[in-house]
């Protein structure tokens, strides 16, 4: 946040018309996205496709009042404003945001390399949730702009951040340094990605290291020799005894010397050395890839001092990331596999192992661009042509001038179907959609080709409504109510109807690792598509099917029980699959008149769970009709003594103590006296 007089002298501008007092908060750089006008300071970029100083007089329509300009324009069309004339607009948002970085004091930690940063910073984010407050990169922001973007996030209440930061040629990190500078650096590989902009591999490494001259500590994988030899040399002219490397390597002595690696039912299984000390993890992923990405954030946590035993529960439940290889589903039954962002040796690697994994479809297409490897073509597409031999491709599709030149090399191979397009024009103009049914596409090209628009033209078509969970204020609000229990009190959280509509595994998943209690589901489809996901909290299942009793004991859910005849046919289940102690939760009707146990059926109850001990009660509750109403207040501590009573009777009936729940979210809030053994959170 800053006012726009102090703006004027950090961005090293002119002030060429001043309007009523505006304090920013808010950068914009898309006209399109106008959410907060009056905090908003408008900065027109002028790249070679577009100058946003055309739509200044747009902006200006919709509310915003402070611009930073890099021409001459006419004042009068932008009334009561402030306007700041800079040289160059990019330059300016990127002071402005190197100041706003200068006004914190909390710890940061920079990702760059060739692969794997957004991987990184994101599972870095899923880790250290819970012990930080996170600000980072939001997507795969790791450009001149996306950095500044990113950056500019970061409040008081943040205690850490993470960000990325990408280049495509020199001179371009040394701005980005002072935007972020971080005090831990990730160095997560190097490979081929925007050779172009460098003179050679060597050259690349050493502008990418320039992020990393302010930092403290330096996490890399010893195992890239080129990699490996520019950071001695980096870490010798900054002659500073303050600057520490941490490394990992399969091959050599390192902080984290990795033992071995080993990969069943799409678990890895890696071990290590650290400090004299043999420490493992296990990872649910198998893609060389990924157990790479993987060891950067297991070094990274035991550099932050998190214990390892955590650590090995926090990884084991790391989610698979929405990345650039993007899952699809195309026209004529074919999956499409989307990577329409960039094109090199590695990635293409990674992404045909990913292709591979696709068992839906027997026959596999690849559709690539050009790689730009400076004048290294023959070598380059041999060995892309070898890759695709190794991976048993029926079909490839090449576009552009480079990749066209050397089609000979892919028809030396036989079984391979390939054609050539110079561009990507060329290939959508002659394209027959129906020659793509019940296959496997990789679609994989750098970004001028604009790969995107084959993706458009493969992909099935449907219409959708898109709803948006933030799952950082989910947390927020499930943390604000854990502040109003008492040390001990658990938390049942219902993710019902597929959590009303918002996406059950995600959020789930979110409360599973912050360490909820419990689950509730509403049918037992639910909780099973949950098991299949991978949540292993205990789920309770609120309308549970007599029928679906097999599957309920099959998948360890755990179901609600509310009258006599549910209970005996679950019994017998019970009896058939051999089970003992299965647990099992009593409902109670207190007054709601919904569905539950009465007072009256309690004795029938104790006297079936005495003498089956198939069976076992885990938590008995009920429901509050009126927890919000403070005109029901009365009613509402009715029931809570009816439920006590309740409680005690099944208690001294059945000789062991159980959970008790009452509350609902209102009732969390209103009636703390009566938060029991555990709340129900919705």
């Amino acid at each position: 946040m800053i006012d726009v007089q102090h703006l004027c002298t950090v961005v090293k501008g002119k002030l060429v018309s001043q309007g009523k007092q505006v304090v920013i908060d808010n950068l914009l750089l898309d006209s399109r996205k106008i959410n907060f006008p009056e905090t908003s300071l408008f900065i027109p970029i002028v790249t070679t496709r577009r100058n946003a100083h055309t739509f200044l007089k747009d902006v200006h329509e919709h509310g915003v009042r402070g611009f930073l300009v890099s021409e001459p324009i006419d004042c009068s069309l932008l009334p009561n404003s402030w306007i700041i004339e800079v040289q160059d607009t990019l330059i300016a948002l990127q002071l402005l945001v190197a100041w706003h970085r200068q006004q914190f004091t909390l710890p940061i930690i920079g990702i760059t390399g060739s692969n794997g940063k957004t991987i990184v910073k994101e599972w870095l984010y899923q880790l250290l949730e819970s012990d930080y407050s996170i600000v980072r990169s939001p997507k795969s922001f790791n450009s001149q702009i996306g950095v500044p973007l990113s950056v500019w996030q970061i409040q008081p209440q943040h205690t850490l951040g993470i960000f990325e930061a990408g280049i495509s040629q020199a001179g371009e990190m040394n701005s980005l340094e002072k935007i972020i500078k971080p005090n831990i650096g990730i160095f997560t590989n190097i490979g081929e990605t925007h050779n172009e902009g460098f003179l050679n591999i060597r050259h690349k490494i050493r502008e990418k290291l320039n992020l990393f001259k302010s930092c403290n500590t330096l996490l890399y994988n010893k195992d890239y020799m080129e990699l490996h030899d520019c950071i001695v040399e980096f870490t010798h002219e900054l002659k500073r005894d303050d600057f520490t490397l941490l490394t990992w390597s399969k091959k050599t002595s390192a902080t984290l010397q990795i033992i071995s690696i080993e990969k069943e039912n799409c678990v890895s299984y890696i071990e290590a050395r650290y400090n004299d000390q043999t420490i493992s993890i296990r990872i649910p992923f198998i893609d060389d890839a990924y157990i790479e990405d993987s060891i950067h954030c297991w070094l990274c946590l035991l550099h932050l001092n998190i214990a390892q035993p955590e650590i090995e529960t926090r990884m084991l439940k790391l989610v698979h990331i929405a990345m650039r290889l993007e899952l699809l589903k195309g026209i004529h039954n074919c999956t499409l596999i989307n990577d329409s962002y960039n094109s090199d040796v590695s990635s293409f690697s990674i992404a045909l192992d990913f292709l591979s994994q696709q068992n839906q479809h027997e026959r596999k297409t690849v559709i690539l661009s050009d790689i730009y490897q400076s004048g290294r073509d023959n070598e380059v597409y041999d060995e892309i042509a070898d890759l695709v031999k190794q991976k048993k491709i029926q079909r490839f599709i090449g576009i552009g001038e480079s990749i066209s030149r050397t089609k000979k090399i892919f028809r030396t191979n036989r079984s391979l179907n390939s054609t050539f397009y110079k561009s990507t024009a060329e290939f959508l103009d002659t394209l027959d959609t129906s020659t793509f049914n019940n296959e496997s596409i990789l679609i994989k090209g750098s970004r001028r080709f604009e790969f995107e628009k084959i993706a458009k033209r493969l992909q099935e078509r449907i219409h959708q409504t898109v709803l948006e969970i933030n799952l950082n204020a989910l947390l927020s609000n499930y943390q604000f109510y854990l502040s109003l229990l008492k040390p001990g009190t658990k938390v049942m959280a219902m993710v019902k109807a597929f959590s009303y509509g918002s996406g059950s595994f995600e959020v789930a998943n979110k409360l599973q690792f912050q360490g909820v209690d419990y689950l509730a589901v509403a049918y037992t489809d639910e909780g099973v598509s949950l098991r299949k996901s991978g949540i292993t909290r205990p789920i309770m299942v609120m309308n549970a099917d007599e029928n679906s009793f097999s599957e309920i004991i099959e998948w360890r859910l755990e179901p609600e029980i509310y009258n006599t005849r549910t209970l005996l046919n679950m019994l017998h289940v019970a009896k058939e699959e051999d089970q003992l102690a299965y647990p099992i939760h009593l409902k109670l009707d207190t007054g709601m008149h919904r569905l539950g146990f009465d007072e009256i059926d309690l004795k029938e109850v104790i006297e079936i769970l005495s003498q089956h001990p198939q069976l076992k009660v885990v938590s008995v509750f009920s429901h509050l009709s009126g927890s919000e109403e403070p005109e029901l207040d009365n009613f509402t501590h009715h029931q809570a003594t009816q439920f006590n009573r309740m409680c005690t009777i099944l208690q001294q009936g059945l000789g062991y103590s159980f959970i008790k729940h009452l509350c609902n979210s209102s009732g969390i809030v209103r009636h703390p006296e009566l938060h029991f053994d555990m709340v129900r959170l919705g």
